[in-house]
């Protein structure tokens, strides 16, 4: 079968990026998986890893890149949205409270789903609604499984604590009460991509008075098994 597309350069790209899709590869185990030339091989995996397609491991090794990981989110994201409606929806009958769904897009999240109310007071964030990581209960979903540094970065002006972050990982979601707005609480818990990182959060807010200061104890288990659904949702695809 011939795997040229008549793109001469793409196509020896992609032998560079199939061949580092078995593991860590020194430039000369690239010449070898793919025969090009090694001053081709070079050439085309450093322009890969200035796209952050390609990157080094510790061994100075030439390894995929953080970007592929980003465009499989992106990928996935269709799976999520078009599984968010009716877990939303499910979940705010279940709970009676308004539910949202978040992503995160640098020091922000965004609601990219919601649920609301039926009747009385709607509570919930607009879709589109961007917020700040430094508060509210999906913040501290987003940010509880993310590596030390950026962790570290994340909680620099945060409302809440490493030690607060550690019982989120602990229990499996996290609540906060007028942590983002006065007299409103809120319940979150983490949605996992196929590689078990933390893709998104999903959300019950409502005003105090029916959350209760204790807003995890009412709401924790529903969230979580929303939260769960999705992430099966996103396995399966």
């Amino acid at each position: 079968m011939d795997n040229s597309s008549g793109v001469g350069v793409l196509d020896k790209a992609a032998l560079v990026m199939a061949a580092l899709e078995s593991g860590p590869a020194t430039l000369a185990g690239l010449v070898a998986a793919t025969g090009l030339a090694r001053p081709t091989a070079h050439r085309l995996a450093v322009a890969l890893e200035h796209h952050r397609l390609v990157a080094r491991d510790m061994q100075g090794r030439f390894i995929l890149g953080p970007r592929l990981g980003e465009l499989a989110a992106a990928a996935g994201e269709d799976r999520l949205l078009a599984a968010a409606g009716p877990v939303l929806t499910h979940l705010r009958d279940v709970t009676g409270e308004s539910a949202q769904l978040y992503r995160r897009q640098g020091d922000m999240r965004i609601c990219v789903a919601a649920a609301e109310r039926l009747s009385g007071l709607r509570d919930t964030v607009p879709v589109g609604s961007t917020l700040p990581m430094k508060a509210g209960s999906a913040a501290q979903v987003l940010l509880a499984w993310e590596e030390p540094e950026r962790l570290h970065r994340g909680l620099q002006g945060a409302r809440f604590t490493a030690t607060a972050l550690s019982g989120v990982r602990r229990r499996g979601w996290a609540q906060s009460i007028g942590e983002r707005e006065p007299g409103v609480a809120s319940v979150s818990a983490p949605v996992r991509g196929p590689s078990n990182r933390v893709v998104a959060a999903v959300s019950v807010s409502g005003p105090i008075e029916r959350l209760t200061r204790h807003p995890g104890r009412m709401h924790a288990q529903a969230v979580m098994d929303a939260a769960g659904r999705l992430t099966e949702s996103l396995r399966r695809g």
